[in-house]
């Protein structure tokens, strides 16, 4: 991974949000994230795609559900960056209202998510 690439990622704001609420939350499928940010499925997925090309993130399917989290094999200095990223800004806006959201989520799916 190229620093350049990170930080190209990084530098979307829907992506950025993804990225800080999949540090803070571990694991999460597109139902979670798209109802956390309020954006659609297909902008969700795409920006997810994007990340996951970049190898940012890491995806794994169970049924007809998608599930994301931060790529755990990233570069040292990559993950360093990332954890500073969701140190820095887990409590500013918007990303704490989307981790409000995702928490008052109505029938937020357990394990086994979104079934």
């Amino acid at each position: 991974m190229q620093p350049e690439s990170l930080f190209a990622s990084l530098a979307n704001a829907t992506r950025l949000r993804c990225i800080i609420l999949l540090c803070n939350q571990g694991e999460l499928c597109v139902c979670e994230l798209t109802h956390a940010l309020g954006v659609s499925q297909p902008q969700v997925s795409r920006h997810l795609a994007q990340l996951r090309e970049q190898g940012l993130v890491t995806d794994r399917r169970a049924g007809h559900w998608v599930y994301y989290r931060v790529n755990p094999v990233l570069p040292a200095w990559a993950g360093a960056v990332l954890d500073e990223l969701c140190t820095g800004l887990s409590d500013q806006d918007p990303f704490a209202a989307d981790r409000r959201l995702l928490h008052a989520m109505p029938d937020r799916p357990e394990a086994p998510r979104c079934a």
